[in-house]
């Protein structure tokens, strides 16, 4: 092999190497319960949502947006599985916007809007 195919070779593995290295750096959201733009029925509400990579779940936050634009901040549960961000509260029919912002294990933060609707129960 030449040498100048073997340094190609090289920056291609270099080249894929530092792009799995930073895609893998941010906590992007993968699944949520409830969807984005979903709707859950009135009362108790379940929220879980799921990360690509290992979530600092002390460090993060979950910031719920009512229908009046007040804000709570959410306590998460830190022995749920290392990937998720999960809480529950009670909730009254209307308009919401649960706000994350995960801290991944390796430092990088994202941040995210979720909007659900909670309806009356049947």
């Amino acid at each position: 092999m030449s040498l100048r195919r073997r340094i190609g070779t090289f920056l291609v593995a270099a080249t894929c190497a530092l792009v799995s290295v930073a895609a893998s750096a941010h906590a992007i959201l993968v699944d949520s319960t409830p969807k984005a733009n979903g709707t859950v029925p009135a009362g108790h509400v379940q929220f879980v949502l799921k990360y690509n990579s290992k979530i600092d779940q002390h460090r993060s936050l979950l910031t719920l947006v009512k229908p009046d634009q007040s804000q709570s901040v959410l306590t998460i549960d830190t022995h749920g599985k290392s990937n998720e961000l999960d809480t529950s509260t009670d909730l009254a029919p209307g308009s919401y916007t649960l706000r994350w912002q995960a801290l991944a294990l390796d430092g990088h933060l994202t941040r995210g809007d979720l909007p659900f609707t909670v309806t009356a129960k049947p």
